[in-house]
């Protein structure tokens, strides 16, 4: 069976890591955090150090927060790529610009080492369950390298070209709509409420009517919860949305929407709730109408 290190034991990527273990396939888990790292090896994941194994190794996955992260595992100080034996493949699963999908599928190329662009999309649950959605591109040969890892951890694999770029600019198509919608969907609620609708009851109905989303689905019993345990973090949308306008600015196209859901999640950082789940993105609503969410004071 490959061997498969994994980069970035997040919500996301200990999800990916799992998926390949159960696979069967030897599997290393590697992370900023040691807890983490602990706990993929009790999961099963094999120990040992990537200056030891990298040479192994069949395929790395990337799935960290940005494109300078990525870039630092590939390149830097410790990177990985000129460690890695010719012809053994990078999946890049960060959201990143194309531009610099290209530039990475360029690096590796001078080392023999092939890229696959394999940004994904489907939650933590979904990655837990190795059910993910890839918008992937690459070389044939990326393709054929990366498959029993695309096998162990999607449901659906989307070709979307011969060469690092569209994948990326498809998740950042993606990522334009998933962050809008939860900006939306914040404010549909706190709306609700100031007319009377519960955030209970406004799930329950508008989840089966036209107004529903996925992300209203998944995010909104978030708010009724009064549980914001990050599962996708409002810190990671002013970085996404911003790549999305970065390149809509490149292609002189206006993103007036997107411009204003990265306006609430910026104001979601700039009061503390960074770290907290992106349905947080709510109480920026709330506090500006002096609403009192579930399970929180109007204080807080």
């Amino acid at each position: 069976m490959p061997k498969t290190a994994v980069f970035g034991l997040g919500a996301m990527g200990y999800g990916i890591a799992c998926s390949i273990l159960r696979d069967g396939q030897t599997t290393f888990g590697f992370d900023i955090e040691p807890a983490q790292m602990a706990r993929f090896c009790e999961e099963g994941g094999t120990e040992g150090r990537i200056e030891d194994i990298a040479d192994t190794l069949d395929a790395v996955a990337v799935v960290v927060l940005n494109a300078a992260q990525t870039e630092a595992v590939l390149f830097g100080e410790f990177g990985v790529v000129p460690m890695l034996k010719k012809g053994a493949v990078v999946l890049a699963c960060a959201t990143v610009p194309p531009e610099f999908a290209r530039a990475m599928e360029a690096r590796c190329a001078t080392q023999g080492v092939l890229y696959l662009d394999a940004p994904i999309s489907g939650g933590a649950v979904k990655s837990a369950q190795g059910r993910l959605s890839i918008m992937a591109s690459g070389t044939p040969e990326a393709f054929d390298a990366a498959k029993p890892v695309l096998d162990a951890i999607a449901e659906t694999v989307f070709q979307l070209g011969d060469k690092a770029g569209p994948g990326s600019a498809m998740k950042a198509a993606n990522q334009l709509l998933a962050g809008v919608h939860i900006a939306t969907m914040a404010e549909a609620l706190t709306f609700g409420m100031t007319q009377g609708v519960t955030p209970d009851r406004f799930v329950e109905v508008i989840s089966k009517c036209a107004g529903s989303s996925w992300m209203l689905e998944n995010r909104a019993p978030h708010i009724v919860d009064g549980d914001y345990t990050p599962l996708s973090a409002v810190n990671i949308w002013p970085k996404d949305l911003g790549i999305v306008l970065e390149i809509a600015q490149a292609a002189q196209f206006d993103a007036p929407i997107t411009t204003a859901a990265l306006q609430q999640f910026n104001a979601a950082v700039a009061m503390g709730l960074g770290r907290e789940d992106d349905a947080a993105v709510a109480k920026v609503y709330a506090r500006s109408a002096g609403l009192t969410l579930p399970g929180e004071d109007l204080d807080i």
